[in-house]
């Protein structure tokens, strides 16, 4: 007989990343014989108002008082959030595909193997209520205590229950709601050893899922799947040219800019302004502009970005997907096979040469090994730096940006910042390709693209 049970915690990941949020606050006990503070950190309890929750922090004793400071949460309530439905038929589809994996080298090896469509259900939206108690024997604790926690939620703080990449409702926000400074009550009677307690009420937008439907990819699902490369990335003749792509269409929006930045497209009505470093605007909801063309397919539909390489005009393409959390905001994956070509070879790493020791990894690297430094190495005027070995014997001179690489003997310049050219390099560290400007490395494809230089395929 089929088992209908489905039970994946996630109520109970909601919870576990609040308490990890209320954890490791510290109050101070005066100072020690040699004058420096003395710390307590604060233990957080999680647990009902039930009578056993209740014995168990009094430790089983009717003769003990709970020990002081400490904090106590719980969930108070749990309603359905009307505001943030969307179509709860909705059945929303992404294809994901292994890497190959050798058993005898026990390595992966970068080639695609098995594929996987991977079928979710319109998740539930709910506003999870939250409660955090507390305790403290006195009001230098309270305060210590709330002055540490209240200000982190201005407005709130983001939380991530889950790091799956196909699970689109891992991601909340935690939001302050309500403070009640204190339980007691004047007149006090002289015999009360009620312990002060503050409550802070929390709220969080969480969606509730139905278990996914995987699928193992077919025969025929196989054939389909031939428009991708070795790399697991579309065909870049398919990507680049539309009549690949015969039952989608592309449009250009007028009077709308998007801003790309992380993984998201933030759209926004108007211009975009980013003076002294902050960003003015007024953002607009994507499926308001998109249902003026069609529908958006999440992980189908794209979105092409067009600017200016070295070698003259480029365009980006990636898939797209709604945000659950941000009606303003798109999430795109680019596709590797449009990104701008690299200039220069990949790095290593990127590195802060002043935080490096003598006996680090770092300085004893295999050849072929790139760095791209943050600060300089040595005074290029007069002093070379002592722990960087240069050729014939010298110690290595480089400046804050330059791109270095260990020879097998000794440090060379491969990549000298005082070059004025536009170059593009990747971080194998991270996979994030940068843009040296003349001036500083910046990530080679975020920024502003205003209308005209970006489209919408539906």
């Amino acid at each position: 007989m089929a088992v209908q049970f489905a039970y994946d915690a996630q109520i109970r990941r909601f919870v576990l990343q609040f308490v990890r949020l209320c954890s490791n606050f510290q109050v101070e006990f005066g100072q020690d014989s040699s004058g420096n503070k003395t710390l307590q950190t604060v233990p957080v309890y999680y647990g009902d108002a039930s009578r056993q929750a209740a014995m168990i922090l009094r430790g089983n004793s009717e003769n003990t008082l709970n020990a002081v400071p400490a904090m106590a949460t719980y969930i108070y309530g749990l309603v359905y959030d009307r505001e943030r439905m969307l179509n709860p038929t909705y059945e929303g589809r992404v294809t994901v595909s292994e890497q190959a994996y050798n058993q005898s080298t026990q390595a992966y090896t970068g080639t695609k193997d098995n594929m996987y469509t991977v079928e979710r259900l319109m998740p539930a939206p709910y506003k999870l209520q939250v409660k955090l108690d507390i305790w403290t024997s006195n009001i230098d604790q309270k305060h210590q205590l709330i002055e540490q926690i209240l200000p982190l939620f201005n407005p709130g703080l983001e939380i991530q229950n889950s790091d799956n990449y196909v699970d689109w409702s891992s991601l909340s926000v935690v939001f302050l709601t309500d403070v009640s400074y204190t339980n007691r009550t004047v007149p006090m009677m002289g015999d009360d050893t009620t312990i002060d307690i503050t409550t802070l009420t929390f709220e969080m937008p969480i969606w509730l899922n139905l278990p996914a439907k995987v699928k193992k990819a077919g025969v025929v699902t196989q054939i389909v799947a031939s428009i991708y490369g070795n790399d697991g990335g579309l065909n870049p003749d398919i990507v680049t040219n539309l009549q690949g792509l015969m039952s989608q269409q592309k449009f250009t929006p007028l009077s709308y800019e998007i801003l790309y930045m992380g993984n998201t497209l933030t759209l926004y009505q108007g211009p975009i302004s980013t003076d002294d470093g902050n960003i003015y605007g007024e953002k607009a909801k994507w499926d308001g502009l998109v249902n003026l063309y069609g529908a958006l397919t999440n992980g189908v539909s794209q979105v092409r970005l067009q600017f200016t390489h070295s070698d003259g005009p480029h365009e980006i393409v990636g898939t797209v997907a709604y945000d659950p959390t941000d009606s303003a905001s798109l999430l795109f994956t680019p596709i590797s096979a449009t990104l701008p070509a690299n200039t220069v070879p990949a790095v290593n790493a990127i590195i802060d040469p002043m935080n490096v020791t003598v006996n680090s990894n770092i300085l004893n690297p295999a050849t072929g090994t790139r760095y791209l430094i943050l600060n300089p190495i040595g005074d290029a005027d007069t002093f070379p730096a002592v722990a960087w070995q240069g050729a014939a014997g010298t110690n290595l001179i480089a400046r804050a940006n330059d791109i270095i690489e260990w020879n097998g003997a000794y440090w060379t310049i491969v990549f000298d910042s005082r070059e004025p050219a536009i170059q593009y390099v990747t971080n194998l560290n991270t996979s994030v390709q940068y843009q040296w400007t003349g001036t500083q490395w910046v990530k080679s494809y975020e920024g502003v693209y205003k209308t005209g230089e970006w489209s919408l395929v539906l």
